[in-house]
């Protein structure tokens, strides 16, 4: 297949997506919930929706490839992918990548997922068959040309010895921070919530932090907050809020609560589940150096302040990465360009 067939083949996936018509993949989607109980059928389809409409339109598909310089004949090389279970399909966009290019994705499949990008491949193959010459699946990943692998931080020391003779893109462990002013909107308040808890707060894209100015006002926060309170009728996450209220109280630590969330002021970027941390700055300048400090740690910035040297995203808008959002930072699309 060329450019020009993969990027239709990726649209035709998209609308049929789109549709929520294909019989087997809603079939998936109710196993996948009884399977692991943070993947409800709910963030499953937000997760398929978010695909289909920012990452398989022709349009943005072309515009994308096109910043990169693609020869006429490519040699398919057979890339490695250790795909990580932290959300529904949160691999997908390295097979996307990996399938533009125009090489083989190698697949281990994440325990915790390991149904819904298969039932994806199976419509892609079922629109044009020859699809199925791009992807497999294996248990252990060898015969390789190059990986790509993402997991935890100590993961991600074994991948390095695993695979570190190899072209190689290795994925650590990454969060999200917001930046308020305290001059938010009620309804900017109210979106910064779908940053916090989508998908439970179990992304890299997932809000873990906020940065507030000195005297800042929790009560808008809290109050937009608690819109999002249904959250806790879903067992797992209603555990660890009770388990982590329970331990504040036992230790005494000074926390903030609307019933539905424990914010905490904590130096540590990372939050456990159902707890958010934050901090205070004086200065936007000095904040933007405190945060350069900690860039291998943050995968993007949410905020409608200006923060100086930061790409920052609007609020609610963490969990819609774009084809060129790239984990980590790291080009995608130019490392697999450059092992043809």
């Amino acid at each position: 297949m060329n450019i020009a067939e993969r990027i239709a083949l990726l649209h035709a996936l998209g609308e049929r997506l789109r549709a929520r018509s294909d019989e087997y993949l809603v079939a998936t989607v109710k196993r996948t919930a009884l399977h692991n109980g943070w993947f409800t059928e709910e963030s499953q389809w937000q997760a398929i929706d978010a695909i289909a409409s920012q990452m398989l339109d022709a349009e943005k598909l072309r515009q994308w490839l096109s910043h990169y310089d693609w020869p006429s004949t490519v040699t398919p090389r057979k890339v490695g992918l250790v795909m990580a279970g932290n959300l529904p399909l949160v691999g997908f966009h390295d097979v996307l990548c990996v399938f533009a290019a125009g090489h083989h994705a190698v697949v281990k499949l994440s325990d915790k997922d390991p149904y819904l990008l298969p039932a994806l491949w199976r419509i892609l193959r079922n629109l044009d068959d020859r699809a199925a010459a791009y992807y497999s699946e294996v248990e252990r990943l060898q015969q390789f040309d190059a990986v790509i692998a993402t997991g935890s931080n100590n993961a991600a020391r074994y991948f390095e010895a695993y695979f570190g003779k190899y072209p190689h893109i290795i994925r650590k462990n990454r969060h999200a921070v917001a930046v308020l002013d305290g001059k938010e909107t009620p309804a900017e308040l109210r979106a910064l919530g779908r940053d916090i808890f989508d998908f439970f707060g179990l992304g890299c894209r997932n809000v873990a932090k906020l940065y507030l100015p000195k005297g800042y006002d929790f009560e808008p926060l809290l109050e937009a907050l608690h819109e999002y309170r249904a959250i806790v009728n879903h067992t797992k996450y209603k555990n660890n809020f009770d388990y982590n209220y329970a331990l504040y109280i036992l230790n005494k630590v000074d926390f903030k609560a609307n019933g539905c969330i424990l914010l905490r002021e904590e130096k540590a970027l990372q939050s456990a589940i159902a707890t958010l941390h934050y901090g205070y700055y004086e200065e936007l300048d000095a904040l933007a150096t405190e945060l350069y400090a900690k860039a291998d740690e943050i995968q993007l910035v949410v905020s409608h302040a200006e923060l100086p040297g930061w790409k920052t995203y609007p609020l609610g808008h963490a969990q819609q990465p774009a084809l060129d959002d790239y984990a980590d930072g790291v080009d995608t699309l130019r490392f697999l360009a450059s092992i043809i």
